[in-house]
């Protein structure tokens, strides 16, 4: 069973940082591309960071220089380094782990999300 879950959100104030952490089970986490996405209230799902099985990395425009994505196969985990964060940061963060460049792998997965707020 696949099973992604995220820890590491709460309430941060303007200009600090939190890490955010994705555990994967039940999937071949090297093969996956993995992505943090975020979705505020009436506002879409979109994609904040994206980082390869290869170890390539990308970011939303408003987030580049601020946030970092990395992962580690070893303990099967995806971490999203948030510094410097602002409120419209604010927003319920999820993983996802996606197959679609493995021949024959299986649907995306994502996780339950964690709260991230950014408020004074």
């Amino acid at each position: 069973q696949v099973q992604l879950v995220e820890s590491g959100g709460g309430l941060v104030q303007p200009g600090g940082s939190l890490k955010l952490s994705c555990v994967a089970s039940g999937i071949i986490f090297r093969a996956a591309d993995m992505g943090w996405y975020r979705q505020a209230p009436g506002k879409q799902r979109g994609l904040v960071a994206a980082i390869t099985s290869g170890g390539t990395t990308s970011y939303a425009q408003s987030v580049k220089g601020r946030f970092t994505i990395s992962r580690d196969n070893a303990k099967n985990t995806v971490y999203l380094q948030m510094n410097s964060l602002k409120p419209e940061d604010t927003a319920v963060y999820y993983c996802n782990a996606d197959f679609s460049r493995v021949v024959d792998g299986p649907p995306s997965s994502w996780g339950q999300g964690t709260q991230v707020t950014v408020s004074s």
